[in-house]
């Protein structure tokens, strides 16, 4: 017997993944092939059986679930998964069900999740020409596009073009339907921002006109030619766009405020020079817990350096803090919540801040923690930013009412303590999806 023999291609796919280049050097290259090959059919198996599982969890939610904003929001912070890929799984779950044909093929191993992500969408939103009989013919069509190996995502996005064409109504054409337009803007690991836009013609026509004088190659003073791409000089007039809107507009309000760019520093490091910091680095100083950076509300953490750079031409609002970094009190006789208030609950809270909740404050409602109808009164001891979906959570009537308990801890910060469904001990817990590692009692 040769050292070749002695693992099968089985073994390495069902076996654990820890130490596994050890065991595939043993295999001869085919071999390999092969594994490469049942392992990917492993994984279609795999992801049939967890959209199964989110979408059963959909329908009959628990405790755990319920204190998410969704299944796949759920999916994501129990997993290794962004919170768009669990929100597409449990989007995909949705679907399937008014569509057997496509759970059928897809739960075979023989389609794989993108490719039904796709179909299903045509399937909820079909050209508007297309008749009801012709639904079943085109959903052949597509998943014959969709089948095998040689199946290929610009395969099936150009039988859903043509079937889009067939069916093309005599209302509007897709490239003048703005019902069709999507924009999603998702930050990025590593601090960045990604765009991906659809628009009909007349929206393209008008941020293409926007765009184009600001777009401009711009010699330099000594008539050196512009360096920039096109997509830099884009992205540029993009950034200018938006600047002189905000600037200019009149935006209408945004949880409570007008929408701007909004950064959060503590006042001694927006003063404080790099140098002293890095004075006290040398001087073996270990305890940085008092210093900080800007924060963003959507974006997160920025630069102390950018920081002071965008405090040089801005609007100041300063927000009093004690020793925790919890705001002072401000006009608390009153129900309502103040601007300047909202201003603290912000520096403070960062977004909604129920454990694993990452809603940023344009989304969030403040909360009285005891309600103002039994006397609890409108101080920062008193309020917590929540968003509209754990807001409604702490006021069901519908049998989990007082399941999820708020208190104010000493540090002037509010703490969650979940229902023993969830955990025995009823640790409490904080929000740390905008803030560091955070201490329990």
């Amino acid at each position: 017997m040769t050292v070749f023999d002695s693992i099968a291609v089985g073994d390495v796919v069902a076996g654990s993944a820890v130490g596994v280049r050890g065991r595939l050097w043993r295999l001869r290259p085919a071999e390999v092939r092969d594994v490469a090959v049942s392992a990917s059919a492993e994984i279609l198996r795999l992801e049939a059986i967890r959209v199964a599982a989110v979408d059963e969890l959909a329908l009959n939610p628990d405790e755990q679930v319920l204190c998410y904003r969704g299944v796949g929001r759920w999916l994501a912070a129990n997993t290794m998964l962004q919170n768009a890929a669990g929100n597409k799984i449990a989007a995909l779950g949705t679907a399937l069900r008014g569509f057997p044909d496509i759970a059928a093929q897809f739960e075979a191993g023989d389609l794989s999740l993108d490719h039904a992500a796709l179909i299903a969408a045509f399937c909820e939103s079909p050209p508007k020409g297309m008749p009801d009989i012709a639904l079943t013919p085109s959903l052949k069509t597509l998943l014959a596009a969709a089948s095998g190996v040689e199946a290929t995502t610009t395969k099936v996005r150009y039988a859903i073009a043509v079937l889009e064409r067939i069916f093309e109504s005599d209302e509007h054409p897709p490239g003048e339907d703005n019902d069709l337009n999507a924009l999603r803007i998702a930050p990025t690991l590593n601090g960045r921002v990604v765009i991906k836009g659809d628009f009909d013609a007349l929206t393209g026509e008008m941020l293409l006109s926007a765009l184009s004088g600001l777009s401009m190659p711009k010699p330099a003073a000594d008539g050196t030619p512009d360096a920039r791409s096109a997509a830099k000089r884009t992205a540029d007039a993009f950034t200018e766009l938006i600047r002189r809107y905000l600037d200019n507009a009149a935006t209408g309000i945004d949880g409570g405020q007008r929408p701007h760019v909004n950064v959060h520093i503590t006042a001694k490091d927006l003063a404080e020079h790099r140098e002293c910091a890095t004075t006290r680095a040398d001087s073996g100083e270990s305890d940085f817990d008092d210093l900080d950076v800007g924060y963003m509300p959507w974006m997160g953490p920025l630069s102390v350096s950018k920081t002071r750079m965008l405090a040089c031409d801005c609007m100041l609002s300063t927000v009093l803090m004690d020793g925790n970094g919890a705001p002072l009190d401000a006009t608390p006789l009153k129900r309502l919540v103040t601007a300047e208030q909202r201003i603290a609950l912000i520096a403070r809270d960062k977004g909604c801040d129920f454990p694993n909740c990452d809603a940023v404050p344009a989304w969030c409602d403040a909360h009285h923690i005891k309600p103002w109808s039994t006397g609890g009164v409108t101080v920062m001891d008193n309020l917590v930013l929540l968003c509209r979906s754990h807001h409604t959570l702490i006021h069901s009537t519908s049998g989990f009412r007082g399941i999820w308990e708020i208190k104010m801890g000493s540090d002037h910060k509010p703490w969650f303590i979940p229902p023993a469904a969830i955990d025995p001990k009823q640790h409490r817990r904080r929000s740390t999806t905008r803030q560091g590692p955070v201490r329990r009692d």
